[in-house]
């Protein structure tokens, strides 16, 4: 019959008081650290889409819409709001074509070219900066081929309202510049100008000849910032999971570790305690089985 000690049949709990060591609370506080930057990394996206979902619902409530006069609008140009962008505008007057500008590195569809900046005087005397629209590098790529003039005389164009662009510290040849910083380009004309906003070329009447290429219709599309905005918080969660998994599977070997380190009157043999038996050589020949058996026996 054979005698078995009550704790050979059960496994012991496991124990995790070694989580309040140096190196695992400092584990932890490393998972807190990391946890905090990508909850800010993830606002951070969201905060980006939401300006992205603010600047597509703009485009989907002005860009289409019947143009208004310039009488209704004309504020637009000179105190902007953000959600006036993309307005159509109705204007009448004439161009200041002696004055026209090229607004340099504004590529499109993945090539380098110009836009063309020419000054508009409304009917009222206002004068407000108008953008005619896209041309390719030139043969030196330094300047545009040609610009086509504009309608000469008494025009009406539909314009939609932009808001104008920071300055840039690059300098540019004469007659260009090199961002749509209204105040920089008043400036260079050496007259007023409105300053808050400019009209983005829609249709003119008459029509010319030859015009630069209209500007495309701009993306309706939010981005990848809710998925990155997801993974970031994602990554922050892990962490503690991975911290978890890592202190329940030194759990495990500590009670592994104890189970098969019992006493050998229960019937184990500690695997830290097996030893292997040097065998000792006779004066006349080597030891028997028995003999080397009898030794680790004996210990």
């Amino acid at each position: 019959m054979t005698n078995e000690h009550p704790a050979s049949s059960t496994k012991p709990k496991l124990n995790f008081r070694f989580l309040l060591s140096g190196a695992w609370i400092g584990g932890f506080v490393f998972c807190i650290i990391f946890a905090i930057a990508t909850v800010f990394l993830g606002n951070w996206q969201m905060d980006r889409r939401m300006d992205k979902l603010d600047e597509i619902n703009t485009i989907v409530d002005n860009y289409d819409k019947q143009p208004v006069s310039y009488a209704e609008a004309s504020h637009v140009f000179s105190d902007f709001d953000e959600q006036q962008k993309w307005t159509p505008i109705t204007v009448r007057g004439e161009y200041l074509d002696e004055d026209t500008l090229v607004a340099r590195n504004r590529p499109r569809a993945g090539r380098p070219g110009f836009e063309v900046l020419v000054p508009f005087r409304t009917d009222s005397g206002d004068r407000i900066l108008v953008d005619r629209g896209w041309l390719p590098l030139g043969v030196d790529a330094s300047a545009p081929d040609s610009v086509p003039a504009p309608p000469e005389g008494q025009t009406e164009i539909i314009i939609r309202a932009m808001p104008g662009e920071v300055s840039v510290d690059r300098g540019a040849p004469e007659g260009q510049v090199a961002s749509i910083n209204l105040a920089s380009i008043r400036d260079q004309l050496g007259y007023d100008i409105a300053d808050e906003a400019y009209g983005l070329m829609a249709a003119e009447s008459p029509a010319p000849a030859e015009s630069p290429q209209q500007m495309p219709e701009p993306q309706r599309d939010e981005g990848p910032h809710l998925s990155y905005s997801m993974q970031w918080f994602t990554f922050g969660l892990m962490s503690f999971v991975v911290w978890g998994w890592l202190a329940y599977q030194k759990a495990v070997r500590n009670r592994e570790d104890e189970m098969y380190g019992e006493r050998e009157e229960d019937g184990f043999i500690s695997a830290h305690r097996v030893e292997r038996v040097k065998p000792v050589k006779r004066r006349k020949g080597q030891m028997t089985d028995e003999e080397i058996e009898d030794a680790m026996l004996n210990g």
